[in-house]
């Protein structure tokens, strides 16, 4: 690992309070973790596939402009590694992970150089495009990477492949302009012309994380398109951060959505938790437009009468400044809730005074945790703090970019609510029993109740013993 770091620019080469936690001794317990599952981790994707798995071509993962173990560069580090060891490769030299040469000229023109030939390879392009820590000169001025920029360097890279790979794929854990998802005025839709762009240049697949709203994917219909959900890794995450301290009861926890657009996400968690749900309504002034959307005058509560001693779990595409996020605990603490969890993916944290209204509401006892993933850069004041938890998805990454190089089926990978429902039994937070509803063949209820449910407990225990 160390020969990779030196590998980056200057300006990414700088020291951040996240290699104070011991990166590479986290990594080795991954792996340690990792091996005591790989020994049946593909048999059921080998028997549905009728397959033996052979890779499609050479596999080369090739990541953007990273700032070193706080952005991409750590978590591609991590899945070459479990990559390497599913395939028994993990006591070799070989190397997956490609870093290409980003030259940026004085004028901030660019251009990207692949110093190794990658014809024929199967290549999977990791773009994180909300990595600010990256910076570069312009006139002889230190300039942030912007999102703009990140995805002018994704397609210098699709141009230096020059179409001599066997396959390109996109993995954009957070989609570029994915809140330009629809038109309302006049106005550009740069989702939409992002894909676009992509397919005519000649990309095969394209896998994104949690999308802001997946029907953006109408842009390509004839294009491979995969919204991949993390609900599976935050619920995990939470449980085994407060384990006994938690209780999945119905009458201790609820879901709220925190507007109307979250619904889908929180309808989610609510099934896979089969807990109540409720949420809260944005009602906005649309005479006024500020910093390119309407401004929210209040969040109204829409849902159970009474929530008095509810722990609330809250999920959201995305945490930008946390002003919302932080308005909706409020409200819901001013009737009288206990603990307030919230989930994203893509942890932001972009407002001025948004490391202080955090470490405010937290101090009140507002927000109790914030999850997060690792699939995007975090500022670096989140390390250390007492309400934050970051949620590796490292070994979930690993697993899809393997099993796509072999050309086999992800459904099972897409598919979260078995391992949901398994890892929640293995728990003991929930029984077989609390899913008969979801298997049970209604007809054959009304007709032998007895015998539907036995079949419905036995469905059960056939997907849970295929779950990976």
């Amino acid at each position: 690992m160390k020969r990779r770091l030196i590998k980056l620019n200057t300006h990414e080469n700088v020291r951040h309070p996240w290699r104070n936690q011991d990166f590479e001794a986290q990594l080795e317990s991954g792996i340690a973790e990792w091996k005591t599952k790989r020994a049946d981790i593909y048999r059921p994707l080998r028997i549905e596939a009728g397959l033996d798995n052979h890779p499609h071509a050479p596999l080369s993962i090739i990541g953007l402009r990273g700032d070193c173990l706080n952005g991409s560069d750590g978590l591609l580090l991590q899945v070459e590694e479990l990559i390497k060891l599913s395939r028994g490769e993990q006591d070799t030299d070989k190397e997956y992970v490609i870093y290409p040469d980003f030259v940026r000229f004085d004028s901030g023109e660019g251009k990207a150089v692949l110093a190794n030939s990658v014809r024929g390879h199967d290549i999977y392009i990791y773009a994180d495009v909300f990595n600010h820590g990256v910076k570069y000169l312009m006139y002889g001025e230190e300039q942030r990477y912007s999102p703009d920029d990140h995805y002018a360097d994704l397609k210098r890279v699709i141009g230096a492949i020059m179409g001599k790979a066997s396959r390109v794929s996109i993995i954009m854990p957070m989609l570029y302009e994915g809140r330009q998802h629809r038109r309302s005025l006049r106005e550009s839709l740069d989702c939409a012309i992002m894909l676009q762009e992509l397919r005519d240049m000649g990309i095969s697949n394209f896998l994104t994380f949690d999308a802001h709203d997946p029907r953006v994917q109408n842009a390509i219909p004839l294009l491979g398109f995969d919204d991949v959900h993390t609900t599976h890794q935050m619920i995990k995450a939470l449980v085994n951060k407060y384990g006994s301290e938690l209780s999945l009861d119905r009458d201790k926890i609820i879901v709220v959505s925190p507007d109307e657009g979250g619904m889908s996400r929180n309808i989610y968690f609510s099934e896979a938790l089969k807990l109540d749900l409720s949420m809260f309504w944005k009602r906005r002034d649309y005479t006024r437009v500020v910093n390119g959307k309407n401004p929210i005058i209040e969040h109204k509560y829409i849902g159970a009468d009474s929530l008095e001693g509810l722990d609330i779990i809250i999920s959201d595409d995305m945490i930008a400044s946390g002003a919302s996020l932080i308005d909706v605990a409020d409200q819901l603490k001013a009737q009288g809730v206990n603990r307030i969890f919230a989930f994203s993916p893509f942890g932001l944290f972009c407002g001025k005074s948004t490391e202080n209204d955090f470490d405010k509401a937290y101090e009140k006892g507002v927000i109790e945790q914030v999850f997060t993933t690792n699939l995007i850069y975090r500022p670096d004041w989140l390390c250390g703090k007492p309400w934050y938890t970051e949620v590796d998805l490292s070994r979930y990454l690993a697993m899809f970019i393997d099993t796509l190089n072999r050309d086999m089926t992800i459904s099972s990978l897409l598919n979260t609510r078995p391992r949901i429902m398994n890892f929640l039994i293995e728990e003991g937070l929930r029984t077989e029993a609390d899913y008969v509803e979801d298997y049970v063949d209604s007809e054959l209820l009304k007709t032998d109740p007895d015998a539907a449910r036995a079949n419905a407990l036995r469905r059960i225990r056939e997907v849970r013993s295929k779950v990976r």
